[in-house]
């Protein structure tokens, strides 16, 4: 029983302690110091010249620190390189962020926008005027495509991705046409209106009674009636 008990203890003990062990190997050591740095040497040489005899030779010439330096000195010699990208894609960044701010609000409708849709709503008006002129319906149907044209264009601009100064003059140059197309069509009306107007004014002549003799036969009468008061008083 006290045999157990001093068992236990000591196990207790053993367990309840640390304790740190090392055992130095100098093959190793050399071999990781080689590798490295390439100082030292590989031990057992007999060993290394006989097995790895090409790793032997070759060690010390190539080991990871003249790659490590190698590699520092070109990174090095980049960092310039790289602070010169650093500030050029900063610079771009700010300057795209301006752009993106001036293309995602529309200022330029707010100045032309409201001549357009005048310009567009007398276009409309004066489309509905052909039918009143005399047109026809395929006339109107021309017209109210090119309508379409125009809506479709301020539509295109107004979703478009571009700054406000390249808006504004696409804007200023539909409603250029826009009033081009506009004094056409009111000249078609007008055209339109008198071709109308000339054509009732020729059916009703055509269409008014030939009283041609009647005419001359009572001016036959009159100058007789006038003959005989004169010869007879």
């Amino acid at each position: 029983m006290i045999l157990t008990v001093a068992v236990l203890a000591l196990g207790i003990h053993h367990a309840g302690a640390q304790y740190v062990t090392y055992n130095h190997d100098e093959t190793k050591m050399n071999q990781v110091t080689v590798m490295e740095t390439g100082a030292g040497s590989l031990t057992p040489a007999l060993f290394y010249s006989l097995i790895h005899n090409q790793y032997y030779r070759t060690a010390s010439a190539t080991n990871k620190l003249s790659y490590r330096s190698t590699a520092g000195g070109f990174a090095y010699s980049q960092v310039g390189l790289a602070e010169k990208v650093d500030t050029s894609l900063t610079k771009r960044a700010e300057v795209e962020a301006l752009n993106m701010a001036d293309r995602q609000v529309d200022l330029a409708w707010t100045a032309e926008g409201p001549k357009i849709q005048k310009a567009l709503a007398s276009f409309q008006a004066n489309i509905g005027r052909i039918y009143e002129a005399g047109g026809n319906a395929s006339d109107t149907e021309v017209w109210q495509e090119r309508l379409h044209l125009f809506q479709t264009g301020v539509s295109a601009v107004r979703d478009g991705y571009m700054p406000n100064a390249q808006r504004k003059r696409q804007y200023l140059k539909i409603y250029e046409d826009i009033c081009r197309a506009n004094d056409s069509l009111i000249g078609y009306i007008v055209t339109v209106y008198g071709r109308e107007n000339t054509r009732a004014a020729l059916s009703a002549t055509f269409g008014r009674p030939d009283r041609t003799a009647d005419i001359a036969s009572e001016a036959a009468s009159r100058w007789k009636e006038t003959s005989t008061t004169t010869t007879n008083p």
